[in-house]
């Protein structure tokens, strides 16, 4: 008996030919970012939201987001804000990127929080609280394969793009969970309960790793697969006691990724990286990326002059709520040019704005248009910005390099290729 036959007979509808169409589509997508990547760099990621519009119910309708597709999307999401955690590196971007990345979010925090305040008044919107959180946030996750094709990942303006970038998903999705659950005592007490759950498994990573690493490398080449496991798992044990939250695998996924950043510090894990990479970005977080695609309400987009009139407005705000902090506070670090880049670059945005919209829908705190139009202005952010940033900084990236990350490099024994995020 087949996996998806057993499914079916235990009570979930499965649309094996639906399912079908989503994996052909997630194929496509890598397929036509093959041949189109090295001329425009496009994230699959873009292709994806795109080919699930198209299939989806309100074009061609040859594929349904059922129960079982949406099962393959939840595990895709939480991959997804597990390599989003995995990406942040604090020892790298300690002292002054940290500080100006902080101090950036904050203010486009006021920005973007007294912009939604605006539009709520006006009726544009509904939720100052969560029209708010999505523009000011950064698709770092998005941003790093980009990067390391550009060569930034190992320059001084990579190394304050990452500390933005970071806080940037890291603050939305804290202040969505804190606000979230304090309307109770027992959703209070549970977000206390997973804080020290997840700091103990930091610390018992930390701890535990660097003792047993030799054992547990040698299983990466064999059929045990143990350090692939044991990430797996991680992440499930997080996102299983963070379930009693509004956001549970934005915050589990991501604070698993942060717990194995922490684990595997100093050590050459591109092996284990790229096996992560396989099982998150090659299977499950397409699925993600397809579902919300196939979710997209385009008749709402496309239905009024005032639902298209959002997504140009959302697009210029995304670049002045996040471009705004990085033109003015980096002025000691960067030049304008690299400025202006860095907020290109800090104003793209997706799979936060995904995540919010579609956690606001279901609560009722926004409306179908305004969804529609943040996640339309997100696609075309993640389109765009990334090649204006990078038009600018041509020309830059060999004379930035960040002495720092070289001096890791050769202590960890990289030999060439970009740094791992």
């Amino acid at each position: 008996m087949t996996v998806i036959t057993a499914v079916a007979t235990s009570g979930l509808q499965v649309d094996e030919g639906s399912f079908l169409v989503i994996v052909s589509a997630a194929a496509l997508a890598a397929l036509a970012v093959a041949f189109i990547g090295p001329r425009v760099a496009i994230p699959v990621v873009v292709l994806e939201l795109l080919f699930g519009i198209v299939i989806g119910p309100q074009v061609l309708d040859i594929a349904t987001p059922d129960d079982f597709v949406q099962f393959f999307a939840n595990l895709g999401l939480g991959m997804l804000f597990f390599f989003a955690g995995y990406e942040i590196d604090f020892q790298r971007i300690r002292g002054k990127a940290l500080n100006l990345a902080i101090a950036g979010w904050i203010l486009s925090l006021v920005l973007a929080y007294g912009i939604g305040g605006l539009l709520a008044w006006a009726g544009v919107v509904l939720s100052l609280l969560y029209t708010g959180s999505a523009m000011a946030t950064t698709a770092i996750g998005t941003l790093v394969p980009i990067l390391s094709d550009a060569g930034e990942m190992r320059t001084r303006f990579g190394t304050y793009l990452l500390g933005a970038g970071a806080i940037g998903e890291f603050g939305p999705i804290l202040l969505l969970t804190l606000v979230l659950t304090t309307t109770t005592s027992k959703n209070f007490e549970i977000l206390v309960a997973f804080v020290v759950l997840a700091v103990l498994a930091a610390v018992a990573a930390v701890r535990i790793v660097p003792r047993s690493w030799g054992a547990v490398e040698s299983t990466l080449e064999s059929s045990s697969q143990l350090a692939v496991r044991v990430a797996v798992v991680m992440i499930f044990i997080l996102v299983f006691f963070a379930s009693g939250l509004g956001l549970e695998l934005l915050l589990g996924g991501f604070a698993a990724g942060m717990i194995a950043r922490l684990a595997v510090r100093g050590r050459e894990v591109a092996v284990l990286e790229s096996k992560l990479v396989g099982i998150g970005y090659g299977f499950l977080i397409p699925f993600f990326f397809i579902y919300s695609g196939m979710n997209f309400d385009l008749d709402s987009l496309l239905g009024s002059t005032a639902g298209l009139l959002k997504l140009p407005m959302f697009v210029a705000l995304f670049l002045l709520v996040r471009g705004i902090p990085a033109l003015l506070l980096y002025r000691g670090v960067l030049q304008l040019r690299d400025r202006f880049a860095l907020a290109f670059y800090s104003a793209t945005q997706l799979p936060l704005v995904v995540a919010i919209t579609t956690v606001a829908v279901e609560a009722g705190e926004m409306k179908d248009s305004t969804s529609a139009a943040l996640v339309g202005a997100a696609i075309l952010s993640t389109l765009f910005f990334p090649l204006i940033a990078m038009r600018l900084r041509s020309g830059r990236v060999e004379g930035d390099v960040d002495p720092n990350v070289e001096a890791e490099r050769e202590l960890e024994g990289f030999d060439g290729g970009p740094l791992p995020a």
